[in-house]
């Protein structure tokens, strides 16, 4: 996952393979199994990147052999693989009780799935410990890295490890959340412009999470380090202007966010910021179970997940942290911390300098703003 365009793939590896398996005891979806619909063309443009800029990409991420495209008018970055997907992708037939959890990546993704998914399965924590977050809540276009996935590995542990997953999904994400009975959990990093418009259409739920660039950068860094899919030269500021340049795996970054915050008063869509629901977790959990139809919640279900969910704890989960496919001994879910004022370390000066101009000049057309 090169996104930077090394680190596309680098997300995807990490993020791991989500296969689509739901709790057995969760009750069956209410929306018919089988929904014919015609099919629809993908409606954006698909451009092969820069062949310099595809280069140098190469050159430094390591995993996909292909190269990368963009994708649409806002120019979304995904391994050439997309390509073959991108219609599959986008007729997915949603269900009126689907959820979903999007994000760009680094957000607050897991953490949020980890509390959906407990909340609407009755605090199943049994469940939760035994099956991984993987299968409980698929990762959708997890198809588009999974070949470059499985070449980036060069341990055989990681390999069987990832060999096992992509059977254990059976096919694209599209196909095998098809075939899921019962209320279905998907993940996407995918922009709400290149989700299957189906989803609006039938109103299924979407949580958004939005996080400060500053901490999104700082992991998304780590995360690419931590899976080896970016060569150990690549330091923060060569990987800062990938980001800068928007070459980095489901950007631009603040096309992406924008797109979730215009959705942000839709009835179906809750928009939320990962600072305010790590500052406050018992809250942001009475608002997700609200916003899903958890009719009723206790406080001390609420204060069991809020703790099942602090940072501390959340790092050991083995059920949630993705060291399969890491080649360290290094967590998949790292601090969890937020910058609401000053700067993470790995900023030097200059680059702050830069990153604040980029920030500024960002949100000087928007609404948008990130806790403080």
């Amino acid at each position: 996952m090169k996104n930077s365009l090394g680190i596309i793939l680098i997300a995807a590896a990490a993020i791991t393979i989500a296969s689509g398996g739901n709790n057995p005891s969760t009750s069956r979806s209410t929306a018919p199994n089988t929904t014919r619909e015609t099919k629809s063309t993908f409606p954006y443009n698909i451009t092969a990147v820069d062949p310099d800029v595809n280069q140098q990409l190469l050159k430094d991420f390591t995993g996909p052999k292909a190269g990368f495209v963009q994708v649409g008018p806002s120019k979304y970055i995904f391994p050439q693989t997309f390509k073959k997907h991108a219609e599959g992708l986008y007729n997915l037939q949603s269900r009126p009780d689907d959820i979903w959890v999007a994000s760009f990546p680094r957000s607050g993704t897991t953490l949020m799935q980890e509390l959906v998914w407990l909340i609407a399965n009755d605090f199943d924590y049994t469940t939760a410990q035994n099956k991984s977050l993987d299968e409980r809540f698929p990762f959708y276009e997890f198809c588009v890295l999974i070949h470059d996935t499985i070449a980036g590995r060069e341990d055989e542990d990681s390999k069987k490890f990832a060999e096992k997953l992509l059977k254990m999904i059976g096919g694209p994400g599209y196909e095998h959340i098809s075939n899921i009975k019962t209320k279905r959990f998907i993940k996407t990093h995918l922009p709400f412009s290149l989700m299957p418009p189906s989803v609006m259409k039938k109103k299924a739920k979407v949580i958004y999470m939005a996080r400060n660039p500053k901490d999104v950068i700082v992991s998304f860094y780590y995360f690419h380090r931590l899976h080896r899919t970016m060569r150990n030269s690549v330091d923060f500021k060569q990987f800062w202007d990938y980001f800068e340049k928007d070459l980095v795996n489901w950007s631009p970054y603040w096309s992406h966010i924008k797109e979730g915050y215009a959705r942000r008063n839709e009835p179906n869509v809750l928009f939320l910021y990962y600072e305010d629901v790590t500052k406050d977790l018992p809250l942001a959990i009475q608002k997700v179970a609200k916003f899903i139809g958890k009719k009723t919640i206790t406080e001390e279900q609420v204060q069991k997940l809020a703790e099942h969910l602090n940072i501390e704890n959340f790092r050991k989960n083995t059920a949630v942290n993705q060291q399969n496919l890491s080649k360290t001994d290094n967590s998949f879910i790292r601090s969890g911390k937020s910058t609401l004022k000053g700067w993470p370390k790995e900023y030097t000066d200059e680059i702050i300098s830069r990153v604040e101009m980029w920030i500024e000049k960002n949100l000087a057309d928007t609404t948008l703003r990130f806790p403080q």
